[in-house]
C-alpha cells in the first residue's frame, strides 16, 4: 500500500508520530494566484509546485533502502506577484506580508517538531524574497531550511524536453505541458494560438541591472512568455520525472541539511570557523 505523504489527507495523530521520526520533513510548495495567459488557470504555479514536490515525497517515503518521514503541506497560493496585475486574476502580497506568512509556517513545525523545511517553488517572482526569507528564518529559528524551484534544477535534462522554447517562461511550452498532465479539464488548449499574439516587443533589461518590471513590459497583451503551442501531457510527465527526481537528490543530500551556524548568538564574533571561542 502506498505510504500517504500529503499533511492534508492526514490526521493530527498521524501528523504528530511523522513529526516525531528522526529528521522529519516538511515540504511546503509554494506558488501565486496570478494571470497564465488566456490559456492556463491562476493556479499554475501553485499546482505545479505541488504536484513536484508529492512525486518527490512518494519517492523518498517509499524508499526500502532508507525511507523519509516527510509530509507535504498544502500549496501556498500567495506569492508575490504584482507585476502580473495589469493583466487581471492576480493576488498578490508584499514581501512583509510574505516574509510573515512563512514565520508562521516555520514557527508552527518547529514547535510540531519537524526537524526541517523544503521549499518547493514554481513561481519566478518568488525566487529573490525566498532567498532572503529562508537565510533569515534557518537562522533565527535554528532550523535547516532550503528553497528551491524545480524548474531550475537539472538544467541540461529541463531542457532537453522543450521543443519550441529553450528554457521555462511563463504560460509557456513547460507550464502548459505540466498542466495538462495533472489538470487537462482546465487547460484552454483552443487558446493556444491566442496565446502568441504579442505586440508590441518585449522589454528586455540589461543584464547585470535590477530594477521592477511589469509582466506587461515582458510579455505584452497576452502575458504569455513563451510559445505554448508544442505543449502535450506526455512532456509535463517527463518534466515532472525530472524535477522530482532532483528534488528526492537534495532531500538525501546531507549537506543541504546541517544547522544553520548561530552567527547573531552572543560572542559568535570571536569564536572560529568552527564556532569555538578561543
Amino acid at each position: 500500500m502506498a505510504i500517504e505523504v500529503e499533511w492534508a489527507r492526514m490526521t493530527a495523530p498521524e501528523l504528530k508520530r511523522l513529526a516525531a521520526e528522526r529528521d522529519a520533513l516538511a515540504i511546503l510548495p509554494v506558488g501565486s494566484l496570478e494571470q497564465h495567459g488566456p490559456h492556463l488557470p491562476v493556479i499554475t504555479d501553485t499546482a505545479s509546485a505541488g504536484a513536484a514536490a508529492i512525486r518527490a515525497a512518494r519517492l523518498v517515503a517509499e524508499d526500502p533502502r532508507a525511507p523519509v518521514p516527510v509530509a507535504v503541506l498544502p500549496g501556498l497560493w500567495l506569492g508575490m506577484s504584482e507585476h502580473h496585475l495589469p493583466f487581471g486574476g492576480t493576488i498578490t502580497v508584499d514581501y512583509r506580508a510574505y516574509f510573515g506568512i512563512l514565520e508562521g509556517v516555520v514557527r508552527s513545525l518547529k514547535s510540531l517538531g519537524f526537524a526541517r523545511l523544503l521549499i518547493v517553488n514554481g513561481h519566478g517572482g518568488n525566487v529573490d524574497p525566498l532567498a532572503v526569507a529562508v537565510r533569515e528564518l534557518a537562522v533565527a529559528h535554528d532550523l535547516p531550511i532550503v528553497a528551491t524551484t524545480p524548474w531550475f534544477l537539472n538544467a541540461g535534462e529541463i531542457a532537453a524536453i522543450f521543443e519550441s522554447d529553450t528554457m521555462p517562461r511563463h504560460a509557456c511550452e513547460g507550464e502548459t505541458s505540466v498542466m495538462m498532465a495533472i489538470a487537462p479539464d482546465i487547460v484552454r488548449t483552443g487558446k493556444l494560438d491566442e496565446a502568441m499574439q504579442q505586440a508590441p516587443a518585449p522589454v528586455h533589461a540589461p543584464p547585470g541591472f535590477s530594477r521592477f518590471y511589469s509582466f506587461a513590459e515582458r510579455a505584452p497583451v497576452t502575458g504569455t512568455w513563451g510559445d505554448p503551442r508544442s505543449a502535450t501531457a506526455e512532456k509535463g510527465e517527463r518534466f515532472l520525472a525530472v524535477q522530482a527526481s532532483a528534488l528526492a537528490d537534495a532531500i538525501r543530500d546531507k549537506t543541504l541539511w546541517t544547522r544553520p551556524d548561530p552567527v547573531w548568538r552572543a560572542g559568535r564574533g570571536q569564536g572560529t570557523a568552527s564556532g569555538r571561542v578561543e
